[in-house]
């Protein structure tokens, strides 16, 4: 396929004399990628909980964000695309209704196998934060839509905090299946606010499915820059999920027995996540996005290669390690993200859409990945084994970093 064929028809801007988006719609906009990025995480610090309730094993159990992870992934190559081709606030409508029927299939499930289904829908459906972030883009004046994206962006970051949080203190004070119906419930009024809000989006192409799903692949052998962020981003986060879909069921267990809310309260660390992406921004304005990356992926390196010598320390001391570990790594994997999404918008401006896609495919990937491999290596070696592959992988992510690029002018 040629390149000129694999460029949507885009629509011109607003003007950069438009007056700003109502405050109310950019909270809106940011509060709806907040809550359809948390579905993702819900189940997290309640796996513990959860897999005594039901009875699942432990390598059962890792299937439930593993799914999640994958539906996501897979979301948002076969659906993002979808939103340069039909009215992007119809698809926003669907997604949500769909995403509160799968949380609550989740939340009434009375078996493992239920469950799993749920959380496949769950990370299909959550991929309305893909179709919020470029609605909140379109709709935003060129003079502020840098400035809207941000906030919408910060809205997401949030989601992905409060959401262990949230969950680990529900679960543990109302059960598990209370977290679920909360977030259907609050997903449902979202919908809602969106039919009421958003205004209609005309499509910025005319390609059928097939050709937009062909643009990606045409996009991958074009840019070696692309694959270079997506191999990156993809190890990265193959350390991050196992880290984060283990840790409940390691807390749960001895020396800790800790319940749900503590694993929850992990995620606050979440927080270093939402300092790194304006901090990562400046910096690569300044000095380059590849420096940034190299920087995160060895920050990342270094955090999950400290949490080995855990077991030297006393319970209290472990805690606290990991507690620090997860700010690092938190830190070093956002502050990555936001430079591989700086490098990759600068690759094709008339493809950013479908060029985002196949970033976060293969972070997706590596999340669900990550989620399969820790659960296992946890069951048979113990939590030593997580720390050696989160490591390994980052080690890897540094390594593709490090690589020479074959085409400089990109800034890889």
């Amino acid at each position: 396929m040629h390149p000129a064929h694999t460029a949507s028809v885009t629509l011109p801007p607003p003007a950069a004399s438009a007056p700003p988006l109502p405050g109310a719609l950019v909270l809106l906009l940011a509060t709806g990628a907040g809550l359809a990025v948390a579905s993702l995480y819900y189940s997290q610090p309640m796996l513990g909980v959860l897999g005594a309730d039901l009875g699942a094993s432990g390598r059962a159990l890792g299937l439930v964000p593993t799914l999640t992870q994958l539906g996501y992934a897979l979301g948002i190559l076969l659906l993002a695309p979808l939103g340069d081709r039909y009215d992007r606030r119809r698809i926003i409508l669907a997604k949500a209704a769909v995403l509160a029927a799968a949380l609550l299939l989740g939340g009434a499930a009375h078996g493992i196998g239920a469950l799993l289904v749920a959380s496949l829908a769950t990370g299909l459906a959550a991929t309305l934060a893909q179709d919020i972030v470029p609605a909140a883009a379109t709709l935003a004046p060129e003079a502020h839509r840098g400035k809207v994206v941000g906030t919408v962006m910060t809205g997401l970051l949030l989601g992905i905090l409060l959401s262990r949080v949230v969950s680990g203190f529900v679960a543990e004070q109302l059960g598990w299946r209370a977290v679920f119906v909360a977030a259907a419930a609050s997903v449902a009024l979202l919908g809602a606010s969106m039919w009421r809000s958003l205004p209609r989006f005309k499509p910025t192409t005319q390609l059928s499915y097939a050709a937009l799903l062909g643009s990606l692949a045409e996009l991958w052998k074009r840019h070696g820059a692309l694959r270079r962020a997506t191999l990156a981003q993809g190890l990265l986060s193959v350390g991050f999920s196992a880290f984060w879909s283990t840790l409940a069921v390691m807390l749960h267990g001895a020396p800790f027995h800790l319940g749900s809310s503590a694993a929850g309260a992990f995620g606050l660390a979440g927080a270093a996540g939402a300092v790194a992406a304006p901090l990562a921004g400046r910096i690569a304005d300044r000095h380059g996005p590849g420096r940034v990356t190299r920087m995160g992926a060895a920050l990342s390196v270094v955090a999950f290669a400290a949490m080995a010598v855990s077991p030297l320390l006393s319970t209290h001391g472990r805690l606290w390690l990991l507690g620090a570990s997860a700010v690092a790594f938190d830190l070093g994997i956002q502050a990555a993200l936001v430079a591989h999404q700086t490098i990759v918008y600068g690759i094709e401006p008339g493809a950013r859409s479908r060029l985002n896609a196949v970033l976060f495919v293969g972070m997706f990937v590596g999340m669900a990945s990550g989620a399969a491999l820790g659960s296992v290596l946890f069951a048979q070696w113990g939590w030593l084994a997580v720390t050696a592959l989160a490591s390994s992988t980052a080690a890897g992510a540094l390594i593709v970093r490090l690589w020479p690029a074959t085409r400089p002018p990109s800034r890889a």
